[in-house]
């Protein structure tokens, strides 16, 4: 993985490849390449170490270009970073160049079997593929597709893919094909495209086919053919993505991190006026999702990283408001440890990208058990969207920064939202979040107080802790994952009730201990267990509720109903991780060794 691109039919496809690859850094990666073609027979390869703009600088040196190619960021799954286990990948004889995300399970017994004889450039998997489709070209005389097919019937079947191929011989046609991991075709007047991510080729059309398992597809600068899992030709019509190319874009931001915390507000009211009418009623939620929720014994909620941790916070609504017990899962945990269920399980999936592999990995596997599901998404259209049962958008728009926000706080209204749809609850939720929206803003106006924590807490500090108890403790979770994965502190969320069994012996003089309270019930335990911290030398930094507050508080957060509290809380974690990472001089939007979507397991 992680991100791929492909044109042709438009003139010079090198300035679309690399617009396209500047669009898709978000998603984390290590190295970059890019490979093009013309009629005449002349063709190009440049790969480059570390970020685009070293490819791009590299490609414009060699004056590259080509009438159709394709490209490629890379995430280092098989080998090392280096510039010869980048995409694209060559045949020996370089008729054929591959770009590729996922997996191939079997590519040692692949290599032992049909490849003993050809000395390999690469540490990946990747170049097994391509060099068995060399092989089945040469020694079978197979068409370009039929060697294609061949390949991809070879993998095991636990294997995710999404290939783009291309044929030196065939400069101007793309071979494309997926499984569990997403691929798109853009159609346009002025050419086709091949992309994993349809933000990366809005420049050029927001007209997309989606490919589903199994499909390979031959794209052509005027026609696309698409053939089924069968072999078969299927007509599959485009969908148009109407979403503003400028969304992408960081505008006035310094980064894209900062921009998608401020749109949290903007998404608060969105979700109300999507769900609810003007008479505060659910509009939004088909009567079909919540009759089949309410036919369940137990809710199980599915999702990994910091749709996990929404999860969490989600799992009091469906318990508190929906009166239905609720299990909060990690994916890959379940994906392979599947525990005992109850007899009439319903099984919600949380993903920002729909595309989450330890998720679809469980989703597969619940489908085939028979018992219904609903996906809860950022993006639709999404493998995880299209094939669960049911599914509702959270609205949260394009998230770019590897570090997510605004799509954590969306899960957290939808789930809020079908939880109030499912009870009988005495409170007005759509006028609530009304509020919400404009106490996240006056939060987010505050960010010079955020600025001054963070660098005063954090400075030259190697560890920190984040802790609260309910759902404090659920929320302590997530602004830990949001400091260490940007700014590198290694940082524990935790429920603070556990400190003294064991934990309470990393703290040390200075140590940043920050302490979210905003649960009444529990709130004299958590101001001990803040005290116990500081006897022992902790920098203990409390970000309370209104009504819970004390003079030497660090930050206290405005009033909203106490179940809603997470959606404040969490701000000042956000900010606090931004500027923390900020004072370190590290790239905010793209952490080393992360990627937005985990498209393999």
């Amino acid at each position: 993985m992680c991100g791929i691109v492909g044109v042709t039919g438009v003139g010079n496809a090198l300035p679309y490849l690399l617009r396209g690859l500047e669009k898709l850094e978000y998603r984390g990666y290590d190295s970059a390449g890019v490979y093009l073609a013309n009629p005449d027979g002349t063709d190009f390869l440049v790969k480059e170490k570390g970020r685009v703009s070293a490819l791009v600088a590299e490609a414009q040196a060699q004056g590259v270009y080509g009438t159709a190619g394709i490209a490629h960021t890379r995430w280092a799954t098989h080998g090392n970073v280096s510039v010869e286990n980048a995409h694209p990948q060559a045949s020996s004889d370089h008729r054929f160049h591959l770009v590729h995300n996922g997996v191939i399970e079997n590519y040692q017994e692949l290599q032992g079997q049909y490849l003993a004889d050809v000395t390999f450039a690469s540490q990946t998997d990747t170049e097994i593929a391509v060099q068995l489709v060399d092989k089945f070209a040469k020694e079978e005389q197979l068409s370009t597709r039929d060697a294609f097919a061949k390949m991809i019937s070879l993998l095991d079947g636990n294997s995710a893919y999404g290939f783009l191929l291309m044929d030196s011989q065939e400069p101007d046609t793309l071979y494309v094909a997926k499984k569990k991991s997403p691929l798109l075709i853009g159609v346009s007047d002025h050419g086709n495209a091949v992309t994993s991510d349809a933000a990366a080729m809005l420049d050029m059309t927001a007209d997309f086919i989606e490919l589903m398992d199994g499909d390979i597809a031959l794209v052509k600068p005027n026609s696309v053919e698409i053939f089924g899992a069968d072999g078969q030709a299927v007509d599959r019509k485009p969908f148009h993505l109407d979403i503003d190319p400028a969304q992408t874009d960081k505008g006035a931001y310094p980064y894209y991190m900062l921009k998608e915390i401020d749109e949290q507000a903007v998404v608060a009211r969105t979700l109300a006026g999507h769900y609810f009418n003007d008479e505060g009623e659910i509009v939004g939620i088909g009567c079909g999702i919540g009759d089949t929720i309410k036919q369940a014994d137990r809710l199980y909620i599915i999702a990994a990283g910091t749709s996990y941790h929404a999860g969490l916070v989600g799992k009091r609504y469906f318990e508190n408001w929906a009166n239905i017990p609720t299990e909060v899962h990690i994916a890959s945990e379940f994906a392979y440890d599947q525990p005992l269920l109850s007899e009439h399980p319903f099984f919600i999936f949380l993903s920002q990208s729909g595309e989450t592999a330890d998720s679809r990995e469980v989703l597969d596997n619940i489908k085939r058990q028979g018992f219904p599901t609903l996906t809860i998404a950022n993006v639709m259209n999404s493998t995880l969207t299209r094939e669960a049962d049911f599914a509702l958008p959270v609205l949260a728009g394009p998230e770019i920064a590897v570090a997510s926000t605004k799509a954590y706080t969306a899960q957290i209204i939808v789930q809020a939202i079908l939880a109030y749809s499912l009870g009988d609850v005495e409170l007005d939720l759509k006028q609530e979040l009304a509020k919400v929206a404009v106490e996240i803003q006056a939060i987010t106006d505050e960010k010079m107080t955020f600025q001054a924590i963070a660098e005063s807490a954090l400075q030259n500090q190697h560890s920190a802790f984040y802790i609260g108890r309910g759902m404090d403790a659920a929320v302590a979770l997530e602004a830990a994952l949001k400091l260490k994965e940007i700014s590198y502190i290694q940082t524990e969320g935790f429920a603070a009730g556990e400190l003294k069994h064991g934990t309470i012996s990393l703290i040390e003089e200075g140590t940043p201990v920050f302490a979210l309270l905003t649960q009444a019930k529990t709130a004299g335990l958590l101001r001990g267990e803040v005290a116990q911290v500081a006897a022992r030398g902790a920098n203990t930094i409390t970000i309370s509720s209104k009504s819970l507050a004390r003079p030497d508080d660090a930050y206290v957060l405005p009033e909203v109903d106490e179940l809603l509290m997470p959606l404040l809380a969490v701000i000042p974690a956000q900010l606090i991780a931004y500027y923390a990472t900020l004072a370190r001089g590290l790239d905010v939007d793209r952490p080393r060794n992360l990627a937005k979507s985990v498209t393999v397991q």
